[in-house]
């Protein structure tokens, strides 16, 4: 993946796990207050649905497809969604200023009314702030995609993740240049799209392969710059 993608990825990542470690944290402290005999779904539904999410962001932050990616950000997004309306449909429009010193059960006997709605309301924003972040990040990762695919990278949805681009840069896996300050690698003729490592040091210029074009971007962390090939029809 390029440097940018992949900061913003992991940036998103973060995000994710600690809006989902509060909204379990809350659900933990509701079953702590209200299992086994009292709200018990809703209760039950926001510590899986938190941990689920924490745990697949996990497993994915290592390993994804495109392709899995996509898959993972629909399911999430959907659970979300739930969550958010489930939320919305038990704390209604109540004020928690207006309920100050009133109870509520709970297992125990009775708790404060306010606290269990100022956790609602905390579960309610972040529940549907996370499904937004899911939706942008779905529609952003189908633009990569795309743009990966005009790139000549038809099978990027199977490929791994780090070959996608950021916007307005070619796809490949960066910074895993193992060629020498003094040495050019060339595609096969076949390999259409793929970009390869060029040092200018060699001289001349690459020939493009019939029907053509050659796009250089600059090498990332002084690594040589990468040299693509794509279809004269896409640029």
């Amino acid at each position: 993946m390029t440097v940018r993608f992949g900061n913003n990825r992991l940036g998103f990542y973060v995000a994710v796990i600690i809006l989902s470690g509060v909204v379990l944290g809350l659900g933990a402290n509701f079953a702590n207050e209200f299992l086994p005999h009292l709200r018990q779904n809703f209760t039950i539904f926001s510590i899986v649905v938190s941990s689920f999410t924490i745990l697949t962001f996990l497993l994915t932050l290592q390993w994804a497809t495109p392709y899995s990616e996509a898959v993972v950000l629909f399911v999430l997004g959907t659970l979300w969604l739930a969550m958010g309306a489930w939320s919305t449909d038990v704390i209604g429009p109540m004020q928690c200023d207006a309920v100050a010193g009133q109870k509520t059960p709970s297992k125990n006997g009775e708790t404060s009314l306010q606290a269990f709605c100022y956790e609602m309301k905390v579960i309610q924003a972040f529940s549907w702030t996370l499904f937004i972040l899911f939706v942008i990040a779905f529609y952003v990762l189908h633009q990569l995609v795309n743009q990966a695919m005009r790139f000549g990278r038809h099978k990027i949805w199977s490929e791994p993740i780090r070959e996608l681009p950021w916007f307005e840069e070619a796809p490949g896996y960066y910074n895993t240049n193992t060629y020498g300050p003094n040495m050019m690698q060339y595609p096969p003729p076949s390999a259409g799209g793929y970009g390869y490592p060029y040092h200018p040091a060699m001289g001349g210029m690459p020939v493009p392969n019939p029907g053509h074009s050659i796009i250089i971007q600059p090498g990332m962390n002084g690594a040589p710059p990468t040299v693509t090939q794509v279809p004269i029809s896409t640029v």
